[in-house]
């Protein structure tokens, strides 16, 4: 198995979903140390926590919705085989034990949520609000509809994730980071290098002769699969999501107008004022003061006298719909700039207001924003009409016809593009055009074949449907073919292996108590300094490769590294590393804590999930798993 994993997530789609993986597990619970017990199981259950019972049904539907959320993530399907590769089985399996544990825990401690707690918590959600502002129940019922819950599941669900919310809370309340744990990450963080450092390219590589037909020969033997012609496909596709969609849907003025009259107030910048008050225990010794006021005492003066600190008078620059008291914000927004008021009547006591500063407010103008309202407006409408048309092209797929054919009957676009590689190249080697960003139909368009009924891909809250046409084989070139591009593939290697050569040679020296400024100059070269850099820094003309290899590399040691493209070597030596003062207050070092905190908050969690699986008692019946995700095949 972990050969397996290895294996599968050394190329680049292994990595994607193991990353993946790790977004989509919620916290990574460590159960497997638990014995499996084979006892007591009917075919039709895969595994017992406590009093908790999981059927192979459900974890078969569960594991499937998983592995498909898995797929939109990483767009493209993710195979039972691979899945088992990535260790996806034992890892959905892992949540879901460590979640019936956990709704176990919450049914013993006689946790509960009352309907109206788990409405509000729904009805709150920014991912359910229409163009209003408010809850969308279509699009609430769309949204969930995609993830492959029902409305009632759906509420279930989130009363059981909130019960568990509160039992992880409840361990975790109270937990800091250790200072030795900060202090290291924030000098690793924070460490500064200084280095200096010298650039050599092909001039310093010296004269290149041409190659004999021999030696190109012998080289294009040596790295033909680099100069294959790569398997090109005929592909097509339509798209419906709410942007395409909204492209031909025509909305009023008269629509418009109306939302732009209900989200008025928050279009619109509110008229701030600077506000500054004295409270008074009652109206006579408010009058008092106003009089000593108006006879020349400043206000600021009278705060000072009543020994008020300014963080008690001054109230900031604030808007009137801002402030707590009515009253109080009336009398505000009804002085001219640099005037006291008269007593005021709050909900403190009587008090004197005094304002400063006046920024205007501006209105919002409808003409301003009428195209972005009837954008919003027109994708809120298509939203409803994404299930209907959905249906639609499936029913036309269902009898036959062709993506084009189907998006024709039904009045929607489509793309047909004759040749496209792996990499979305044509075979002019130019990037295709007309694939909206984020849409990985190459890689699906790879992973299928002529005449297969794809299932569609989901894609900004839409589908994409797509067949594949034809396709051309990859092939070996002959030499003739690409002579330039081998002759010039031949040429770069003989100047990276001299540049590096020379490279090392210069690096000897150096640490062998040469100086860098002479042998740059001795091959007509300058010497570059990079000052005071981090770790994470990106320097104009400083290759990344340089700044990672040298926070690998002591102090005054002289060392190299690859520069920009093969054509080019850096030398370099490091001349100061450093730990600047570090404000712990500040925002970065409080992500940094954030950061940390959830780390050991997992960790916790997934302590107390160990030792309450270990009490309740965690059984798991590997057949039942075995024949779900497809390791009896």
């Amino acid at each position: 198995m972990l050969r397996g994993i290895r294996k599968a997530s050394s190329n680049w789609l292994g990595k994607l979903v193991m990353a993946t993986v790790m977004g989509v597990l919620i916290i990574s619970f460590a159960v497997w140390g638990i014995a499996d017990i084979f006892k007591g199981f009917g075919q039709s259950t895969l595994a017992k926590i406590g009093r908790t019972e999981i059927s192979t049904e459900q974890f078969r539907q569960l594991y499937t919705e998983k592995l498909q959320q898995i797929g939109r993530q990483v767009g493209r399907p993710v195979t039972m085989d691979q899945a088992r590769a990535f260790g996806l089985d034992r890892q959905v399996l892992q949540q879901v034990i460590a979640e019936a544990a956990l709704d176990d825990n919450a049914r013993q401690l006689g946790l509960g949520q009352s309907d109206a707690q788990t409405m509000r918590m729904i009805t709150s959600d920014p991912n359910f609000k229409g163009v209003s502002g408010a809850f969308d129940p279509a699009r609430f019922q769309a949204t969930i509809r995609q993830v492959g819950y029902t409305e009632g599941r759906y509420i279930a669900e989130q009363r059981r994730v909130s019960l568990r919310r509160q039992i992880a809370n409840t361990i975790t309340a109270g937990l800091e980071p250790p200072k030795t744990m900060i202090d290291a990450l924030v000098r690793f963080q924070t460490e500064q290098r200084t280095i200096e450092y010298v650039k050599l390219d092909a001039a310093q590589a010296g004269t290149i002769d041409p190659p004999s037909p021999e030696a190109l020969a012998a080289y294009f033997d040596d790295h033909k699969t680099q100069f294959r012609a790569p398997e090109y496909r005929k592909i097509s596709f339509a798209i419906i999501t709410p942007d395409e969609i909204g492209k031909w849907t025509t909305v009023s003025d008269e629509d418009a107008k109306k939302i732009f009259e209900e989200r008025r107030d928050r279009l619109s910048t509110p008229e701030r004022r600077q506000v500054s008050q004295i409270v008074f225990p009652n109206v006579e010794e408010a009058q008092a003061a106003r009089g000593r006021i108006a006879s020349g005492l400043s206000f600021d003066d009278l705060a000072k006298e009543r020994g008020l600190n300014p963080s008690d008078v001054d109230l900031g620059i604030i808007a009137k719909s801002s402030m707590i008291d009515p009253a109080i914000a009336d009398a505000a927004f009804s002085l001219a700039p640099d005037t006291v008021s008269q007593p005021a009547q709050g909900r403190f006591g009587t008090a004197l207001v005094k304002v400063g500063k006046i920024e205007p407010g501006t209105q919002a103008r409808y003409e301003s924003i009428a195209p972005q309202l009837k954008r919003e407006i027109a994708a809120e409408r298509a939203r409803t009409q994404i299930a209907s048309l959905h249906d639609k092209m499936e029913d036309e797929r269902g009898g036959g016809a062709g993506v084009v054919e189907a998006a024709q009957k039904l009045g929607l676009g489509s793309v047909t593009i004759d040749a496209i590689d792996r990499s979305g190249r044509a075979p002019n080697g130019q990037p295709v055009t007309g694939i909206p960003q984020g849409l990985n139909v190459v890689t699906q368009a790879f992973s299928s074949d002529v005449g297969v009924d794809n299932d569609p891909i989901q894609f900004n809250g839409g589908y994409v449907w797509f067949d594949v046409l034809g396709i051309t084989p990859s092939r070996e070139r002959g030499i003739d073919e690409v002579k330039d591009q081998v002759e010039t593939r031949w040429r770069d290697d003989q100047v990276s292996s001299r540049l590096r050569a020379k490279a090392t040679e210069i690096v000897q020296k150096l640490n062998h108590g040469a100086k860098l400024a002479d042998e740059a100059a001795s091959l007509g070269r300058q010497v570059d300094t990079a000052a005071g850099f981090r770790r994470d820094a990106t320097l104009a003309g400083v290759p990344t490769s340089l700044i990672e290899a040298a926070f690998r590399t002591p102090k005054d040691v002289g060392a190299q590294a690859p520069g920009a493209g093969g054509a080019e070597w850096v030398v370099f030596r490091v001349t100061d590393v450093s730990v600047p003062p570090v404000d712990l207050a500040s925002d970065e070092i409080k992500k940094l804590k954030e950061t940390l905190l959830r780390g050991l908050s997992d960790e916790q969690v997934a302590e107390y999930v160990t030792k309450l699986e270990a009490q309740i008692g965690t059984t798991i019946n590997q057949s039942a798993l075995a024949q779900v995700t497809g390791a009896n095949n």
